[in-house]
């Protein structure tokens, strides 16, 4: 399973109803929107740069990950209450590296580290499919590089890098699931452009593109 959700509902009852095989959630990256349902999932593996955040100390504070989980109205289940909400705190069992391959019998993922949007952020490439599951990397919506802990530059570069492996078809973890696989593309070209135009940096503000945005 790649990546658990915001942990207001139970995941793993979903996921019960699609397999009985035993599951290893792996993370693209340690944001708490990512790793709620982690409890739920104690077999779990995450990028080395991002162990910490989840066994010592969460580089958000409870309070700021709260107010955002009610900022916009959605849907949330009716026995969800937000002042009982907890970010997920624990101890990998695995950590995850740059080319890592996770074998799942017939079929394998290769670990690219991704970093930018956060320090450990992964995506995972099955490359007999050409198929990249990006994560917060790419996505039709805001692409986030103005926190303390993101790097626009290493954000460009590791776009870059997955636009070089000329992926078919692309999965991101936020807003529209089918997004052209052209998009890995358009977002290395705007982030060239920005950095050309020595807006890459961070409080530089928000810059549209369309179909998505980049906010440094």
């Amino acid at each position: 399973m790649i990546d658990t959700g915001l942990g207001v509902a139970n995941s793993k009852a979903v996921v019960d109803d699609l397999t009985t095989l035993p599951v290893t959630a792996v993370l693209t990256h340690a944001h708490w929107d990512h790793i709620g349902g982690l409890a739920l999932f104690p077999d779990f593996a995450v990028h080395e740069n991002e162990a910490r955040w989840l066994s010592e100390r969460f580089p958000l504070p409870l309070h700021a990950v709260r107010k955002s989980l009610t900022l916009k109205p959605c849907a949330l289940p009716a026995d969800f209450r937000p002042d009982a909400y907890r970010i997920f705190q624990g101890e990998p069992t695995s950590v995850l590296h740059d080319g890592d391959r996770i074998d799942l019998g017939g079929r394998a993922l290769q670990v690219i580290h991704t970093p930018g949007h956060s320090p450990g952020h992964c995506c995972f490439f099955e490359r007999d499919r050409g198929w990249l599951y990006a994560g917060d990397l790419l996505y039709e919506g805001c692409l986030d590089a103005f926190y303390p802990s993101t790097d626009p530059l290493a954000f460009m570069r590791s776009v870059e890098a997955v636009n070089e492996l000329a992926p078919n078809r692309i999965f991101p973890a936020h807003h529209a699931l089918a997004v052209p696989a052209s998009l890995s593309g358009e977002v290395a070209d705007a982030f060239r452009s920005l950095h050309r135009q020595g807006k890459l940096r961070q409080g530089s503000g928000l810059f549209d593109f369309g179909r998505f945005q980049i906010h440094v």
